[in-house]
C-alpha cells in the first residue's frame, strides 16, 4: 500500500512543476513523510520506465548537470486514477472509523 501511496505523492509533486531529486525529498519530508534516497531513486527509474514521467538534464551553478523530472500525459491519467481511488478508500476508511464503537 506504502508503495501506491509513494507513487501517487511523486506524480503529484511532479505535476504541479519540474523537480530535481532532492526537491522531490524536501517536500515529502515537509509533509512527514521520510524518503531515503534508495527508496526514491528505483521509483523514479520506475515510473519513468513505465512512461509516467520523463525527465531533462539542467547545468547547474554549483557542480554536476541535474536531473529535473516531468510527468507525461500517460502519467497523468495515472495520476487522475490514483486520486480517485485514494478518495474512495479514505470515504470507506472514514465511514469504518466513524461507525466503531471503541
Amino acid at each position: 500500500m506504502r508503495k501506491g501511496v509513494l507513487e501517487m505523492c511523486i506524480l503529484s509533486i511532479i505535476a504541479d512543476k519540474d523537480v530535481y531529486a532532492s526537491d522531490i525529498i524536501d517536500l515529502l519530508k515537509s509533509a512527514e513523510l521520510i524518503v531515503v534516497e534508495g527508496t526514491l531513486y528505483p521509483l523514479l527509474t520506475r515510473l519513468k520506465n513505465d512512461g509516467l514521467t520523463t525527465y531533462r538534464w539542467e547545468e547547474s551553478r554549483s557542480g554536476p548537470p541535474r536531473k529535473y523530472y516531468q510527468i507525461t500525459e500517460s502519467g497523468k491519467i495515472v495520476l487522475s486514477g490514483y486520486k480517485s481511488d485514494w478518495k474512495a478508500l479514505v470515504r470507506m476508511v472514514d465511514q469504518i472509523i466513524s461507525n466503531s464503537e471503541i
